[in-house]
Formats: structure tokens, C-alpha cells, sequence
């Protein structure tokens, strides 16, 4: 059964006439009779007492023309909600980000986007690296922002913003009154990582390794301000970047001697996935804001 076949049996049933139906569809009459004897066919039963070419709907096709009116009702809702959605000045753009890029990223860039083109809406999910990266492949959010370049050549990634790492040691650390520090001054010292996804700390441990030193045992939070409130309780040292979400009281921010150590944010979009135009359009203003280094 298709979609044609209800809409042309509905007109039937409305005109109960051949020609006059095949005029409003603008279809020849043989091709309409046609389609309407094949959805009879596929039904099993009669849906007009026929009289030449004037029809008349009987109680069967009475019956059934109600539910044809409310699927394509339903059929028309559709198509309206999708057009609103995807509408580049009006539709939604479904996104999802870190944590702690909620504090001042997101609702910024969101301000800003919205200044441009007021009607837009954004559907957000926030969550760690794996929970938005499961809302991305489940199709459940179009795009992601957070901190990790993707892995495979599945994603496309458009930077947003690099900002420096520090190590953050509590207030009354040793090394809380250095003007700055190498990596390898911490060895022997507790780490406070993330128990998921923690790409800090995974590149902490890797040049650990390379740099000939070892930390203790560690202690791992849920979130990078988890991570902080660890550090200011004097539970550890951590490496972090220094954003609005993380300057807590008790902290000691202490810039890394090594080189490359940066934290970046960017954009992830699957390269095969179908973009709205409302979506489109927020992408290429990110892309132009990150060009523009307005981030």
C-alpha cells in the first residue's frame, strides 16, 4: 500500500466521480481506476458501488476513508515539523557538549548565534566524552563539542578554541608559590584524573613514561569540577585548563615548563550524516568564528 493510492482513493471518495478525481490529481482516469482496483484488491474488499463512471462510497470504504483521513493528517503534520525543524532560520539544531564547557562556551556561542538568527532553538545534551559521543552515533544529537580530536576519519573536527594547561596543586602545596614547573617535580605525587575518557590524563601518563618518573596512586572524579574540589581538598594534583567552571577557591594554578601542553575544544560532526540546513548554517558560522579566532 502506498502513500499515492490513499491519497487518490481519498479525492475518489470526496468527488465520487472518475473523472473529475483524476482531474484534481491530474493523473489520466485509466491510471487512477487502476490504483484504486489494486488497493481493493489489496484490502479485500469493495470500496465503491460502481454506476459507470460515478462511484459511490460504500460502507467499507466509509469506514476505511476515516483512517485514511487521519493518516494523512498525520503524513501532512510530519512534513510541516520537519520543515520547521530544518528551516535555516527557524529550525533546531540538536547538540551536545562536555560538562564543563556549559559554564561559559555553550551559553556564549548560543547568545551569539542566536543574536544572528532569533527563531532558531538548540536541543542540548550534556555529559562526558562517552555519553555525548553515544547521543552522536545513536543520531540522537547532530553535532558534538568537546575536547578530544576524533580517533578515525569518521568525524570531521573544526576547532574552536586551545587554551593552556596548567598543573593545579592545592594552596598549601609545596610547589604553590613557583612561578611555574617542570612535569617531573611532581613525581611520587597522588593524580586526580577522570574515571571516564580522561584524555588528560592519559597524555599526563604517557610522558610520564617518556620523562622518566612515576606518579602514586590515584584518585579519579566524575568531572573536571569534581577533579578541582579533589585538588583544593589537598586529595591530589591534576592537570587542568583554566576555565570558569574550574577557578575554585583553595586552587594554585602553576603554568608547565614542557611545551604542547594545551587543552582543545572543537567540533564533531559525522562526514556521512545528513545536516538540516538550520544545522548546516550554525556549523559554517562556528567554522568562520573559528577562522577568525573569535572564540
Amino acid at each position: 500500500m502506498e502513500l499515492t493510492q490513499l491519497e487518490y482513493f481519498l479525492k475518489v471518495a470526496q468527488t465520487e466521480h472518475l473523472t473529475k478525481a483524476a482531474e484534481s490529481l491530474a493523473i489520466t482516469q485509466p491510471a487512477l481506476s487502476h490504483s484504486i482496483l489494486k488497493l481493493e484488491a489489496e484490502l479485500g474488499v469493495p470500496l465503491f458501488e460502481r454506476k459507470g463512471r460515478n462511484l459511490r462510497i460504500n460502507r467499507y470504504g466509509t469506514m476505511f476513508s476515516m483512517h485514511v483521513e487521519k493518516i494523512l493528517q498525520e503524513v501532512e503534520r510530519g512534513k510541516k515539523e520537519i520543515e520547521e525543524h530544518s528551516n535555516p532560520d527557524s529550525g533546531v539544531i540538536y547538540l551536545a557538549y562536555l560538562n564543563i564547557l556549559g559554564v561559559d562556551l555553550i551559553p556564549n556561542l548560543i547568545r551569539d548565534y542566536r543574536k544572528l538568527n532569533p527563531a532558531v532553538t538548540f536541543e542540548l545534551t550534556q555529559g562526558d566524552k562517552g555519553a555525548i559521543l553515544n547521543q552522536v552515533e545513536e543520531g540522537r544529537s547532530d553535532l558534538m563539542i568537546t575536547s578530544e580530536k576524533p580517533v578515525n576519519d569518521t568525524f570531521e573536527w573544526i576547532p574552536m578554541l586551545s587554551l593552556p594547561l596548567y598543573l593545579v596543586v592545592p594552596e598549601e602545596h609545596r610547589l604553590a608559590r613557583q612561578a611555574s614547573v617542570s612535569l617531573g617535580e611532581i613525581t611520587g605525587e597522588p593524580f586526580v584524573g577522570l574515571k571516564h575518557n580522561c584524555n588528560l590524563k592519559n597524555s599526563l601518563l604517557a610522558r610520564v613514561h617518556h620523562m622518566n618518573f612515576t606518579l602514586a596512586s590515584t584518585y579519579d572524579a566524575e568531572d573536571l569540577q569534581t577533579v578541582a574540589g579533589f585538588v583544593a581538598a589537598g586529595l591530589g594534583v591534576s592537570v587542568l585548563p583554566q576555565t570558569a567552571g574550574l577557578n575554585i577557591a583553595g586552587l594554585c594554578w602553576l603554568p608547565i615548563d614542557e611545551e604542547g601542553w594545551r587543552w582543545e575544544v572543537g567540533l564533531h560532526l559525522k562526514k556521512e550524516r545528513f545536516l538540516s540546513p538550520a544545522t548546516d548554517m550554525f556549523v559554517r558560522f562556528i567554522k568562520e568564528r573559528a577562522f577568525g579566532s573569535g572564540f
